[in-house]
């Protein structure tokens, strides 16, 4: 990163790259439930009051309408960016990402393209009980004509937000509700880009690779600090589709080990696939048994004492790093 910035925390950087995008391109406009109020961790507040109704406005209460109207709005030349609020109710409107936003450019042979923004929050942490806290982006990322990423950083949020709006294809754009306060320095160019499908290597080290998305790269630092004679490497993915395999494969050629964090459950999602892509790309540099932190395959419990038990934290990093040793 280079030029000037600004030390931001994670819900600025997106705010500030939505109001960069409405004012760059008048085909831009956020809607979603209490948008014009802020939404619901106050991501968008005093972008109504800047931009008005026309370019920042409230939807009804029904995921299928706001996602419904968004793929007709964008299929016409609009850039919408919706917010689904929490993540845990894209089951309402799993048709219209899944079938209309995902299949329309290939079903028109590119004549017809979505380039809808889907904002979606997720994630344990704030005893908001099992349908409010769960983490779906592996259930998204498995869909094809979906581009899917999910931040850490407040430069990440930034660079792929805008991206994210640029580009043709829909995308969902995952935030973790835990780490809005996370700050970083972003820079203030309104150009700046994050390419969408490139993970960024937080720290350096020869000794065990980790992949951390979200909050769980916070952890992973962390826990990187209690082992004061290893080196180890921590990569934010970003984009979980498309993955950066390369940046992946490239650091386990040098460290020989791999541990994957990510919130959602363990059966069947960003972990497996991360470990499919590092047997195919790395089979061979690979020196201990690839190791995962995750959410237990359980709803999230309601209960404080029962959510910390199944949410991972830098502890359950720590000990996966441990036994790749």
């Amino acid at each position: 990163m280079s030029g000037e910035t600004e030390r931001l925390s994670l819900r600025e950087a997106i705010r500030s790259a939505l109001r960069e995008e409405l004012l760059r391109d008048d085909d831009v406009f956020i809607m979603g439930q209490d948008e014009e109020d802020g939404g619901s961790f106050e991501v968008t507040a005093g972008l109504h009051d800047e931009f008005g109704f026309d370019r920042v406005r409230n939807t009804p209460i029904s995921e299928a309408a706001q996602i419904g109207s968004g793929v007709g709005a964008a299929a016409t030349g609009l850039r919408p960016v919706v917010n689904l609020s929490f993540s845990d109710f894209i089951g309402v409107c799993y048709d219209q990402v899944m079938n209309q936003a995902g299949k329309t450019r290939y079903m028109f042979g590119g004549a017809s393209s979505v380039p809808m923004t889907i904002r979606a929050i997720e994630g344990a942490g704030l005893n908001a009980a099992a349908q409010h806290s769960g983490t779906v982006h592996s259930m998204v990322s498995h869909l094809p004509g979906i581009k899917a990423v999910a931040p850490g950083t407040p430069e990440a949020a930034k660079g792929l937000m805008k991206s994210a709006i640029r580009s043709d294809d829909p995308v969902v754009f995952f935030e973790n509700k835990t780490i809005y306060e996370r700050r970083g320095e972003v820079p203030v160019d309104e150009e700046f880009t994050v390419p969408l499908g490139e993970a960024s290597v937080e720290q350096e080290g020869d000794d065990v690779t980790v992949v951390a998305t979200q909050r769980l790269l916070g952890e992973a630092l962390a826990a990187s600090r209690e082992f004061d004679d290893l080196g180890i490497e921590v990569i934010d993915p970003r984009s979980l589709y498309p993955l950066d395999t390369d940046t992946i494969a490239d650091s386990i050629e040098k460290t020989g080990r791999l541990v994957v964090a990510d919130e959602s459950p363990l059966s069947y999602g960003f972990h497996a696939e991360v470990f499919a892509r590092s047997a195919e790309d790395a089979f061979w540099h690979l020196d201990a048994p690839l190791q995962r932190v995750g959410v237990p395959d359980t709803p999230i419990p309601f209960s404080p004492t029962q959510e910390d038990e199944v949410v991972p934290d830098a502890d359950d990093v720590r000990r996966a790093i441990e036994r790749t040793l």
